[in-house]
């Protein structure tokens, strides 16, 4: 099985900035997209920002030019940098990865993490 466990979340004041980490435990093998979800209270969860196993990088318009997701395939990791938070980016943030658990797995199977707290406020 795979557990994925987030960190980096706390509360921040407008304007800061903060960085989320996600990891990848157990049965890893290969990772495909990876990437961060946010749910704020009384809303649907959204997408953030994904990155592909080659790299290939989407935002949501929200988060364009504030914030940077990356990756470490080595430390089977992503992150997410997240800067001139904003009150309204109050929210829980989950990772998501697309594993490939053996090298005789037929397909990924997806995983969330537990997700971590973010509140912006003075």
């Amino acid at each position: 099985q795979v557990q994925l466990v987030e960190s980096g979340g706390g509360l921040i004041q407008p304007g800061g900035s903060l960085r989320l980490s996600c990891t990848a435990y157990g049965s890893v093998y290969s990772i495909y997209t990876m990437g961060w979800y946010r749910e704020a209270p009384g809303k649907e969860r959204e997408m953030v920002a994904s990155i592909t196993s080659i790299s290939t990088i989407l935002y949501e318009d929200f988060a364009k030019d504030r914030f940077t997701i990356s990756r470490d395939n080595a430390k089977k990791s992503v992150y997410l940098q997240m800067t001139k938070l904003r009150p309204e980016d109050t929210a829980v943030y989950y990772c998501n990865m697309y594993v490939v658990q053996t090298p005789t797995s037929d397909d990924a199977e997806n995983f969330w993490g537990q997700g971590t707290q973010v509140t912006v406020s003075s």
